[in-house]
């Protein structure tokens, strides 16, 4: 269930950032960055604090070659569902939506990655501290 709450969030963060309707930051910073101008800022901040804690996990926990390989999958995942006509990539509304899923999908295996090693290993990671 925490895999699950972890890319519904990563799916949150990113779709709020941008998506192919009109409710999206990056809409909406643009449409009223005159009149705005401090609001826009401090959402995008929210956000950048947002990309900065998941982007930090994942990179420490699967480093940008398991990024690369998690983001692969997925590619090659819905090939084989377009392969066999379940899906089609003709509508660019879709295929927007689809790669926020698949990015949701590499961010939140990022940022479970500790808890599935430990269940399939039985060891914890630590991150190294310095006293």
């Amino acid at each position: 269930m925490g895999y699950i709450l972890r890319v519904l969030a990563a799916f949150g963060l990113l779709s709020l950032t941008y998506n192919p309707t009109q409710y999206n930051f990056a809409r909406l910073a643009e449409a009223n960055w005159s009149a705005q101008m401090p609001l826009a800022v401090l959402f995008g901040l929210l956000l950048l604090v947002g990309y900065i804690i998941y982007l930090r996990a994942t990179l420490r926990s699967i480093g940008l070659f398991g990024m690369c390989l998690v983001l692969a999958l997925v590619a090659a995942l819905l090939w084989v569902a377009s392969d066999y006509g379940w899906l089609s990539f003709d509508n660019p509304t879709r295929n927007i939506w689809l790669a926020i899923v698949a990015l949701s999908v590499v961010l939140g295996i990022g940022l479970s990655w500790s808890h599935v090693r430990r269940a399939l290993s039985g060891q914890a990671d630590m991150d190294d501290v310095d006293e």
